[in-house]
C-alpha cells in the first residue's frame, strides 16, 4: 500500500491525517514515512537476495537523524560524502565498518577522521587523495582501506547535473588511468586497495548503462586480481530512479538481475549506495497557501514554501506531484510558486493543480530525497520542521528554525 493515501477523503500519512500534522508542526514540514523507509530499504535488499552484498544507504539524499537512525536499526550501511555526514552517521547509530566514504574533494580533516572511525574504505577519486591517504594513514599509525572510484565513461542519460559516469565529469579517475594509479598503490606502506568502485549518475532509469558500466567496473576487478592486488568489493554506486511523473522505471530486482551473472562472477562483496529509491517516496513536503493573484492570463497560487525549502523544480526543472489534503478538489491551471524574491522560485509551473484557497494546506510529493538535504536560508529564510510518522504515531525530528537561529555564529567586530 502507499503510505500517502486518501482515507475517508482525507490524505493519509500511514495512519495519521496529514491536516493533523499541520495543523501541530505548521507549515512548511517535510513529512517522512517510516513504512516507506523500511519498505524501500527491504525491497532493495531482497533484489540483492544470493550475492554477498551491503545496502549503504546515499547520506546525502536524507540526513535527518532519524530516517538515518531508521536505517540504520535496519542493518543498512551508510554511503557519506562528507566529514559532516560521517559525524551524522555516526550519531546516528551506523556501524563504522559498514561506512563507505565518497567525494571527489575530501579535506585532510575529513581524511582523518574517517580513519579515526576506522570506516570500511574509502573511495578514492584521484592520485593526490591517495598520496594523502597514505602519509596521513602512516603519519597516524593507521591503516587506509580504498576503492578506486573509476569513471567508466558511460552516458546514464540523466539531467547532466546529476550525471557523473561521462568522460567530462569531475568525478572518479579515467578508467584508462586507474591501472597505472593502483601500480602506483602497490608502493605505498598504509594503504590496502581492496575495491572497485563507480558511481555514473542520479535518477537513472534504463538499466543499459548499468549493465554496460558494471561489465567495465567487473573486468577491472579481474585485471587487478590478476596483478595481485586482493580486491574484494565491487561498488556498483546508486542513482536508481523513481517515479516522479510518468518515467518508466525498473525496479532495484530487474536492475540486479540484468547485472547478476557479471555480480556473481566477480566473487566480490557487492556495495550498492541507494539514496533517492529509498528516501524519495517516502517523504512529501507541506505547504500553506499565503495568497491567489492573476497576472494578466496567468493565474499563481502563492505558497509558504519555496525554492529555499525544494529545489529540485527550480534547479533542474524537476517535476513533483501536488496534491490537496482533501481528496476531490477541483483542478486550476496555474503556478505554485513561493515567497523568495526570485522568478525561479516555482514548485510547480503552468501545471493543473488544486484549486486551492487562502489557508488551504498543499503537499508535495516525492520530496524525500534531496528536499530538505538541499534546503537553505537563502532570504534568511528559516528551514522547515522534519516529521517522521510511525503507524499512528508522528514526532518532530528536526524543529522549524526561528530568527535567531539564522545568525548564529556571526559576529559584529568591535570595528564598528
Amino acid at each position: 500500500m502507499d503510505e500517502f493515501h486518501y482515507r475517508g477523503g482525507v490524505l493519509h500519512c500511514e495512519d495519521v491525517p496529514l491536516h493533523e500534522i499541520a495543523r501541530g508542526a505548521g507549515t512548511p514540514a517535510y513529512v517522512y514515512s517510516y513504512a516507506a523507509l523500511e519498505r524501500a530499504y527491504r525491497e532493495v535488499e531482497e533484489a540483492f537476495s544470493g550475492l554477498d552484498h551491503l545496502v549503504c544507504f546515499a547520506v546525502k539524499a536524507n540526513g535527518n537523524l532519524a530516517v538515518l537512525r531508521a536505517l540504520a536499526s535496519l542493518g543498512a550501511g551508510a554511503d557519506i560524502v562528507s566529514g559532516g555526514e560521517l559525524y551524522r552517521a555516526m550519531r546516528a547509530g551506523f556501524d563504522p565498518k559498514k561506512v563507505v566514504f565518497a567525494g571527489v574533494g575530501k579535506t585532510e580533516q575529513e581524511l582523518k577522521a574517517g580513519l579515526g572511525e576506522r570506516i570500511l574504505m574509502f573511495n578514492v577519486e584521484s592520485a593526490g587523495e591517495l598520496e594523502h591517504l597514505e602519509r596521513l594513514a602512516h603519519l597516524h599509525g593507521k591503516r587506509a582501506r580504498v576503492a578506486l572510484r573509476i569513471n567508466p565513461g558511460v552516458d546514464p542519460g540523466t539531467h547532466e547535473h546529476i550525471s557523473t559516469g561521462n568522460v567530462e565529469s569531475k568525478f572518479g579517475i579515467p578508467a584508462d588511468e586507474a591501472l597505472s594509479l593502483a601500480e602506483r598503490a602497490k608502493g605505498f606502506r598504509c594503504v590496502d586497495l581492496i575495491g572497485v568502485h563507480q558511481h555514473i549518475g542520479s535518477q537513472i532509469v534504463k538499466v543499459a548503462p548499468y549493465v554496460e558500466s558494471v561489465e567495465r567496473s567487473a573486468a577491472l576487478v579481474d585485471e587487478l586480481r590478476s596483478r595481485g592486488f586482493d580486491i574484494r568489493y565491487l561498488n556498483i554506486g546508486g542513482g536508481l530512479g523513481i517515479r516522479y511523473r510518468d518515467e518508466e522505471t525498473p525496479s532495484p530486482a530487474e536492475l540486479v538481475e540484468a547485472i547478476r551473472p557479471t555480480l556473481a562472477a566477480s566473487g566480490a562483496k557487492i556495495l550498492c549506495e541507494m539514496g533517492r529509491y529509498i528516501a524519495g517516496p517516502a517523504g512529501a513536503l507541506l505547504t500553506g497557501v499565503l495568497y491567489r493573484k492573476r497576472s494578466g492570463e496567468r493565474s499563481f497560487i502563492v505558497a509558504d514554501a519555496g525554492m529555499n525549502d525544494l529545489i529540485r523544480p527550480s534547479l533542474y526543472g524537476a517535476y513533483h506531484e501536488v496534491l490537496p489534503l482533501d481528496e476531490g478538489a477541483d483542478q486550476t491551471r496555474a503556478d505554485l510558486v513561493g515567497p523568495v524574491c526570485e522568478s525561479g522560485d516555482f514548485l510547480a509551473r503552468d501545471r493543473d493543480l488544486p484549486d486551492a484557497r487562502e489557508g488551504d494546506v498543499l503537499a508535495v510529493m516525492n520530496a524525500g530525497a534531496y528536499g530538505f538535504s538541499m534546503a537553505s536560508n537563502y532570504n534568511s529564510r528559516p528551514r522547515p520542521a522534519e516529521v517522521l510518522v510511525r503507524e499512528d504515531r508522528w514526532a518532530v525530528v528536526r524543529e522549524r528554525e526561528h530568527y535567531p537561529d539564522l545568525i548564529r555564529g556571526e559576529l559584529v567586530p568591535a570595528f564598528l
